[in-house]
């Protein structure tokens, strides 16, 4: 039997143990995380030779989930997991992010990285071991890496960090922040929260990546014993006659074209230089160069092209400097029966905003692995290849979309108004209509403008405001508000959002070896001050909430009953609930702690039901007098009705103050009359006495 190597290291109150040997033997490296109870599998399986003519480098991760993992067994008809949930995909490219830059330049062969979670500690969430689980194999598996990569979770609470912490504590924390990096530097952070400061932000990144240092050095033991031989992979030689050749003949060309401000202007003259300078090498060259190569050498010319002229202190692409944010316009309201809608342009991206909302039916039911749960916020981002100026497949939701969206959604969650206050399912769905760099953070300004729009109470504006990075040797400059060819030629897009008050949500991606506790500093510092800037022309065109939801949006009543009372309102099969429905043209839930919500476009049917609503559950006063309907007679007295559901005894001594010898003299069934309440005992029963018959004077 195959005997399993291990490490085992304290992971702030968790023990993690990373063990290879004994499973998935044939994969290329395959190791078991188990940190408390959750566990996963994560191997790696790498193509020995790359495909010709292949001229990306082609890497995937999945990570998947088993229901079984959790003692479940998976909805639906077919109960098997199937396509991957928003989770998956986001937990995949939590992966992705940390791992790709760590794969050397030229390096083409296909690689895919599968971490499956097989069991779950509800308390412990699975994207902290994958990410070590990946590392951990991709590190033993002798594939050209430049690894390993360490990961944790940090949250803050009470002024003080805490390391991975649980679900449980994540309740009450005010920061919820995942970071990746190498033994040297910070490679990823992705986090949401509570309208923190840069420095508590700052304070949370160098924090983590001092802890996962445990993680890094477990991880080296464990190649060390266990590590398979390195791969003999040499990157292909640069042909200089060939590069210097290019330089020579497109040079002075692309110089100039990136002087053109106009992004579609500039990419066709940039790609009409490439044409032709590609067909000049070819017909002067016996056996032409490969379409890589060229690639390759085009690419570090433009990115050198670029990157000088910003580290010399020149205008950027479009002209600006380092701090400038580009011209902002907005628009509200722009779409005339929807809830709240933006147009949101900054610059060559625009964002068309919408916020519908809706009511409890509406609300997100996700089948998770640690169980089903409910949203009652979303939102959707969309990327239409039109945006670009280009063609592009239409259907499946991408990867990237759900980032973007899930990234632009944690922007937006600390400002919303609490449940409480605010009971509407609220979805926001951003259009990208046009793309020049950082459509996710335009989706972020449109989204606050358009739930405000909307009528949602927002606590505050929100803005974000996408940073680059161009860093040669020890020189480096923050760019503010980056271009797409910029994010494309430069070192790192740091994104970053919040209020006037703090930071929300904090995404940053680094296609360098990591870098420095110095450079975040500064590209925090300088995203706040663009941040501001934005804030101020959001305000200027919508200052606040609108003060109540749209004329089409639903109107909602939430009210309390007592939960003894749910049955009556329901009514027998829902027959009572269904009229008052019907009736009002409203829809009703009821919680089972009580909670009611009426929802109607008509704001005086929602208030019809409530009244509706409030007769039910009315408790019956003792000395109270009410207005009633005999609905049945007999020997000794009659049957009143006082309220729906409540009926009491009128004893014919309590009918008039003269002796009765015949009920029917005095009252018929149908009948409205005036009765007192006497009294009502320990079992509900109502006795009471005659004030009047409705058609007559009162007493």
């Amino acid at each position: 039997m195959p005997t399993a190597i291990k490490k085992t290291f304290a992971y702030g109150a968790h023990t993690v143990t990373i063990e290879t040997g004994e499973i998935a033997r044939q994969a290329g490296g395959a190791v078991i995380v188990n940190m408390d109870d959750t566990v996963v599998l994560a191997t790696v399986v790498a193509a020995k030779e790359a495909k010709t003519g292949q001229d990306f480098f082609p890497l995937t991760v999945d990570y998947v989930e088993k229901f079984y993992a959790a003692g479940r067994i998976p909805g639906g008809f077919f109960k098997r997991e199937g396509r991957p949930t928003e989770k998956e995909t986001l937990t995949s490219r939590l992966i992705d992010r940390p791992i790709r830059p760590l794969f050397p330049d030229g390096f083409y062969n296909e690689v895919q990285v599968i971490v499956t979670v097989l069991s779950l500690n509800p308390e412990i969430d699975s994207d902290i071991p994958a990410m070590i689980g990946a590392s951990a194999a991709l590190a033993i598996s002798g594939v050209p890496f430049n690894g390993p990569i360490g990961a944790c979770r940090v949250g803050y609470a009470n002024g003080e960090y805490i390391l991975n912490p649980t679900v449980e504590q994540l309740k009450t924390s005010q920061l919820n922040l995942v970071v990746a990096g190498t033994e040297a530097a910070v490679l990823m952070v992705e986090s949401e929260a509570q309208e923190l400061s840069e420095e508590v932000m700052l304070g949370s990144v160098v924090f983590g990546h001092q802890q996962m240092q445990a993680a890094i050095r477990a991880i080296n033991e464990l190649v060390e014993i266990a590590g398979k031989p390195e791969w003999n992979w040499q990157p292909p030689a640069k042909n200089e006659a060939l590069i210097n050749r290019v330089k020579e003949l497109a040079g002075a060309q692309l110089e100039e074209a990136f002087r053109i401000t106009s992004k579609q202007a500039r990419t066709e003259r940039v790609n009409e230089i490439r044409k032709n300078t590609i067909a000049t090498i070819t017909a002067e060259l016996e056996a032409a160069p490969t379409g890589n190569e060229l690639k390759d050498i085009f690419h570090e010319l433009e990115a050198g092209i670029v990157r000088s002229r910003i580290l010399a202190g020149e205008p950027r692409i479009d002209g600006r400097d380092t701090r400038t944010v580009r011209p902002i316009e907005i628009r509200v309201g722009v779409l005339p029966r929807t809830h709240g809608s933006a147009l949101f342009t900054r610059g060559e991206t625009q964002a068309l905003v919408v916020a519908t909302l809706g009511t409890g039916r509406d609300e997100q039911i996700i089948d998770a692995i640690a169980g089903e749960y409910r949203e009652s916020f979303m939102l959707h981002y969309n990327f239409p290849p039109f945006s670009t100026g280009e063609t592009g497949r239409m259907g499946v939701t991408k990867r990237r979309e759900v980032g973007h969206g899930r990234l632009a959604k944690r922007a937006l969650i600390a400002a919303l108004p609490a449940p409480e206050d605010f009971s509407y399912t609220v979805r926001v769905v951003s259009e990208i209509t046009e793309s020049n760099g950082s459509s996710s953070m335009a989706s972020v300004c449109g989204g606050s403008l358009a739930l405000m729009d909307a009528g949602v109470p927002m606590k505050e504006h929100v803005a974000g405001i996408a940073m680059g990075l161009i860093k040669e040797g020890n020189r480096f400059a923050v760019l503010t508000d980056i271009l797409g060819d910029e994010d494309h030629l430069g070192d790192m897009d740091f994104k970053v959002a919040g209020t006037e008050r703090g930071v929300t949500a904090l995404q940053m991606d680094i296609k360098i070896q990591g870098i420095t506790k110095e450079i975040m500093q500064v590209a925090l510092a300088q995203a706040g001050e663009g941040r501001m800037h934005i804030l101020g022309i959001m305000k200027q065109s919508l200052a606040s909430h609108r003060g109540e939801v749209s004329e089409f949006a639903p109107r909602m009543i939430t009210m309390k009953i007592n939960p003894e009372k749910i049955r009556d309102v329901i009514g027998k099969g829902g027959a009572v609930i269904r009229a008052l429905q019907e009736e009002t043209g409203t829809v009703i839930e009821i919680g089972d702690d009580g909670s009611v919500t009426i929802s109607s476009v008509s704001a005086e049917g929602a208030q019809l039901a409530k009244e509706k609503i409030d007769a039910i559950t009315a408790e019956v006063e003792v000395g109270k007098v009410y207005n009633g309907t005999v609905i049945r007679l007999l020997d000794f007295g009659a049957i009143v009705n006082i309220m729906p559901g409540r009926d009491g005894l009128l004893h014919v001594s309590q009918i008039a103050n003269e002796r009765v010898n015949n009920v029917a003299d005095y009252v018929k069934e149908g009948q409205a009359v005036r009765v007192k309440v006497l009294e009502t005992d320990e079992r509900g029963k109502i006795r009471l006495s005659m004030k009047a018959l409705l058609d007559q004077s009162a007493e």
